[in-house]
């Protein structure tokens, strides 16, 4: 689906392209892919690129184009083992055409639509539009993040009361959602600083990329603090479940120990061979007696002791 915006002091919808009009790709189909290369004359090796859920972020120029592949922050919809992840999104500059292409349907970007006709201000360029793309993905970051520590603090409620494998491996999803966020902001981050010199930045950008570089710093603080209590918290469960199965270990083995010593006695009692007491009618009462002794003798000392 593609849309064509006006952005020259406000943001309105267009029946068809104009120069210098935003054009927002969303979901392309091979008929929206046909447009842009053969109406437009992207290169239709970056849209490849952009389809590429694992595209890296970066910068490059060929041919008069300006590309970029920006990682925005994005929720699954269906269960997924990783819910929360980022996927790219592709903006392209050139002379009067400005681009945005993703091959997903995000709420960050239904959101920056919406802001930005609440603002109704537009945009002054296309490199403004561009460091409000990195503004807004920085505060989506943070959004998500929200998201993560709520789902973090309820799993440890859970596992407080009960130590599931369910929970345990919700947090290990949420760890991995975290991986897939820290290393997508430092390439944002990397990014970032080197458009700051690869586009013509007026003093309104510069604020702008300052404002930006507070956010992406913030959202990356953020997630390495969230990790870190992700991973002392899985250690410290790790920990609970082995320390919960040597106790059981520990509780077995002198149960067995125990039992052992009157099984002891039974069989010595119990070989054929002379013992003085096998033809007396008292025996078999006698070694029941000496083997339930020595077990709650056995079992007193376990007890003594705290090895049961």
């Amino acid at each position: 689906m593609r849309t064509f915006w006006n952005i020259n002091r406000t943001l309105r919808t267009l029946s068809e392209w104009e120069p210098n009009c935003w054009v927002q790709v969303t979901c392309p189909t091979q008929r929206d892919e046909d447009y842009l290369t053969n109406e437009l004359n992207v290169p239709s090796w970056f849209l490849d690129d952009i389809r590429d859920k694992d595209e890296r972020a970066r910068y490059e120029y060929d041919e008069g184009w300006v590309l970029i592949i920006l990682r925005i922050p994005y929720v699954k919809e269906v269960r997924s083992r990783t819910p929360h992840t980022t996927v790219p999104l592709g903006i392209l500059i050139h002379d009067d055409i400005c681009i945005t292409v993703c091959n997903y349907e995000t709420n960050m970007m239904i959101d920056f639509v919406s802001y930005q006709q609440k603002r109704n201000q537009g945009f002054t360029d296309a490199v403004d539009l561009v460091f409000r793309l990195f503004l807004s993905s920085s505060v989506w970051y943070l959004k998500r993040l929200k998201q993560i520590s709520v789902l973090i603090d309820e799993s440890k409620q859970k596992l407080d009361q009960k130590i599931s494998n369910e929970d345990l491996i919700g947090l290990s999803r949420l760890q991995d959602s975290l991986t897939y966020f820290v290393t997508s902001l430092r390439g944002n981050e990397t990014l970032l600083s080197k458009l700051k010199f690869k586009l013509p930045v007026d003093e309104l950008d510069a604020d702008l990329i300052e404002d930006v570089t507070i956010e992406m710093n913030q959202a990356r603080e953020t997630t390495n603090i969230y990790t870190h209590i992700l991973d002392s918290t899985m250690d410290t469960y790790a920990s609970i479940i082995n320390n919960n199965t040597n106790s059981v270990m520990k509780t077995m083995t002198s149960i067995s120990i125990v039992l052992m010593f009157p099984t002891l006695v039974a069989s010595l009692f119990g070989m054929n061979l002379l013992n003085g007491i096998e033809h007396a009618w008292w025996g078999f009462p006698v070694v029941t007696i000496a083997s339930v002794g020595v077990a709650a003798i056995s079992f007193w000392a376990f007890k003594h002791r705290h090895w049961i």
